[in-house]
């Protein structure tokens, strides 16, 4: 059967039934009957901004009180570029507290998330939202999300133009639909003989998400090459002169299909500062007109780019925008991590970087972070910068006002938050259970143990401050990037993982599979006589990804369907 001839997935006629994402959505809203949407709109509502969930732990409980589902729902605020103001993070604060489950959770891509919100207190904190010039549209969904770039101001002379090439690609690749506005802020309703356009998108969107950063190396803190479309500053005799474009990343995957994989994206040209937002444009145009609409499995953007080839891709690119991309310019990306503490930059503004252990703003007993966060906020003349590690810089704190941040850190407890060992520093999960309906596995919740577990044998070897990333995700969709990091675990069911090693320290290596369904308790005695031998056998500098190849242990990955076959490379013997 010819790809014209295969029938298209069930999303495509909910898109284009939906009158540019409307739906039903407004009539479910009113619909005070159950606690849920109709299937149709929990497909639309994610362009909103939202996902229905429901409390996965309290399922059999309320099945066998035949009681409905405990539905709620997750709202993502959109944050481009990670930036956010203290009044901001101050109604940020207030909103979870006054109408979801009283925590933030920073994602790993540089927004807020906000879980626990009943329907009827939906629209009415949408609308607050947007009172405070944040939103949540296209945060979800089919089109182009929340943009990231490095957010930290310190490392580079050029972070402000990153940052507003960020926000200026966000602004131009926002969905142009009317409903947004009409369903939640009660904008009018425009009459008219002439159907609404989507000028970028098209009646039926993207086949997929789509996801954009940007990075300004040495640091690849945002993971260019796991999303769909990357831009790498290039920055010449300190000033920013344009961009590497690099396309066809992404993580997601699904256990048993080798039509599903990990894919790092390719470099395939440069780009001046200038023409950065008509390049987002046009990648985002041959996605729409050439991606995959027929499977939902094979439909993201790296799909697209692995089957054509990056000559096609770059063809069709040079051809939409009318010129031709110039060549690759040098680069080198070092690390991915984050850098914590107190750091000072060229024009006397000091920045505190804060490690929030998966992401989860809250106050627990004896370490109250989310209300010092919210006592700082209160008077701190700077603004907040979210990382793609879900960690938050205090950014921009001035002279006089440090020794007050400084005395507020100390006060709540956040002033040691990142004498903490490197691995645990280097860590990220995803939420998983019990609001995610893909989860698998636990993996926010459980990674905290099993750091504690690997820290036992890191003391003993000496390894408490060698950074190796290690990640956990609850299922294959990969939202933590696992299969980029140097020690993956990725939920295969309850209590078990398939663990993967080998990603490049700086994210530029796939990892590859190591052990699978892996009983949770048996992770430390699974890695412990791995990180042992790195500790006495790993050459001057070397990372341990570096050192898992090079022992053997596992194999380097190259790209597509290769990563789920037993590829023997060759493994230089250690010792």
């Amino acid at each position: 059967m010819s790809e014209t001839e295969k029938k298209l997935s069930a999303n495509e006629g909910i898109k284009t039934r939906s009158n540019y994402l409307r739906g039903t959505i407004e009539e479910g809203l009113a619909d005070l009957s159950t606690g849920a949407l109709s299937e149709d709109d929990q497909q639309l509502i994610k362009f909103h901004g939202s996902y229905q969930q429901d409390d996965r732990d309290l399922r059999a409980d309320r099945r066998k009180h035949r009681l409905d589902k405990a539905y709620s729902f997750m709202l993502r605020i959109r944050v481009p570029g990670g930036v956010a103001t203290s009044h901001q993070w101050l109604e940020t604060d207030r909103m979870a507290e006054q109408y979801a489950n009283g925590t933030i959770k920073l994602t790993t891509r540089q927004a807020f998330q906000l879980h626990g919100i009943i329907k009827t207190n939906l629209k009415r904190t949408i609308k607050e939202i947007n009172d405070t010039a944040m939103d949540t549209i296209a945060a979800c969904g089919d089109v182009n999300r929340n943009v990231m770039c490095n957010p930290n101001p310190f490392l580079s002379s050029v972070h402000a133009d990153v940052l507003k090439t960020a926000q200026d690609i966000s602004a131009h690749l926002t969905p142009a639909t009317r409903a947004y506005h009409e369903i939640w802020l009660d904008g009018e309703k425009i009459q008219s003989s002439e159907e609404e356009q989507e000028p970028i998108y098209g009646k039926t969107y993207l086949p997929r998400k789509f996801k954009i950063t940007i990075a300004v190396p040495p640091s690849n803190d945002v993971d260019i090459f796991a999303n769909c479309l990357s831009f790498i500053a290039i920055v010449e005799n300190g000033k920013l002169v344009g961009y590497n474009v690099a396309v066809g990343g992404g993580m997601g995957s699904t256990h048993g299909n080798e039509d599903t994989f990990p894919r790092l994206a390719d470099v395939i040209g440069f780009c001046t500062v200038e023409q950065a937002v008509d390049v987002a444009e046009k990648v985002v145009l041959v996605q729409r007109d050439f991606g995959d609409r027929t499977d939902r499995k094979h439909s993201r953007f790296k799909y697209t780019v692995n089957d054509r080839g990056e000559e096609w891709i770059l063809a069709k690119l040079n051809e939409y925008l009318g010129y031709d991309l110039e060549p690759v310019r040098p680069y080198e990306f070092k690390d991915n991590g984050d850098r914590f503490g107190w750091v000072e930059d060229e024009v006397g503004n000091f920045h505190y970087t804060l490690f929030v252990e998966g992401g989860r703003v809250l106050d627990v007993p004896g370490y109250p972070m989310r209300t010092g966060l919210r006592e700082i906020a209160k008077m701190h003349d700077g603004d907040f910068r979210l990382t793609a590690n879900q960690n938050v810089v205090i950014a921009n704190v001035s002279a006089k006002k440090r020794a007050e941040v400084e005395a507020l850190l100390e006060k709540y407890g956040m002033h040691r938050s990142h004498e903490r060992s490197a691995l645990r520093l280097s860590s990220i999960a995803c939420v998983a259970l019990p609001t995610c309906a893909l989860a698998l596995a636990e993996a926010e919740r459980y990674l905290p143990e099993v750091v504690t577990r690997l820290e036992e044998t890191l003391e003993d070897v000496g390894l408490r401050h060698d950074a190796i990333t290690v990640r956990m995700t609850g299922c294959p969709n990969g939202c933590g990037r696992p299969f980029i990091s140097e020690i993956g675990f990725v939920g295969r069911g309850p209590d078990r993982y398939n663990v993967y090693l080998g990603g490049g320290h700086a994210g530029q290596r796939l990892s590859k599979l190591y052990r699978q369904d892996v009983e949770a308790d048996d992770v430390q005695a699974l890695l412990a006589p791995i990180l042992q031998r790195y500790a006495k056998e790993r050459e001057e500098g070397e990372h341990f990804g570096d050192f898992v190849i090079r022992a053997g242990y596992v194999t380097a990955t190259v790209q597509g369907n290769d990563f789920h076959k037993n590829i023997k490379a060759e493994a230089i013997p250690v010792g």
